[in-house]
């Protein structure tokens, strides 16, 4: 009969097959793909030019990062979409008027390129 042993030399065992250079070579190359994938759908929806795909590495994992810190911060938004809303904004001269924010459809741009199921995220309530 064979022992599993959860740790090896002080180590969980996941995390020291994680950190083989195997494991995080193969890591690394489907982290590029993804990313890739992930500003071909990127430029096809670029209005502004701000949003951008970046690439974190961690110890053991890669992240594929959708960054909309330039433009308006709405990462978020353009990955799952939005509901409609209403802002008031102040104009020049001192007055108040408010704006409707149309809804939009999600892009999944990130979902589409990790070949990962679109889900939207639950609806949030904006006061």
């Amino acid at each position: 009969m064979a022992t599993v042993y959860r740790s090896v030399g002080g180590r969980k065992l996941a995390k020291m097959l994680a950190l083989e250079d195997g494991v995080q070579a193969e890591l690394t190359a489907r982290t590029f793909e993804i990313a890739v994938r992930a500003e071909e759908i990127l430029v096809q929806h670029r209005a502004e030019g701000h949003s951008r795909i970046e690439v974190e590495e961690g110890r053991v994992d890669r992240y594929v990062v959708l960054s909309d810190e330039r433009g308006q911060k709405a990462a978020l938004s353009i990955e799952y979409g939005r509901q409609e809303y209403t802002v008031t904004r102040t104009s020049r001269q001192g007055g108040e008027f408010e704006v409707t924010v149309p809804a939009m459809d999600g892009l999944y741009v990130l979902a589409t390129a990790a070949h990962l199921p679109k889900k939207r995220k639950g609806k949030v309530k904006l006061d």
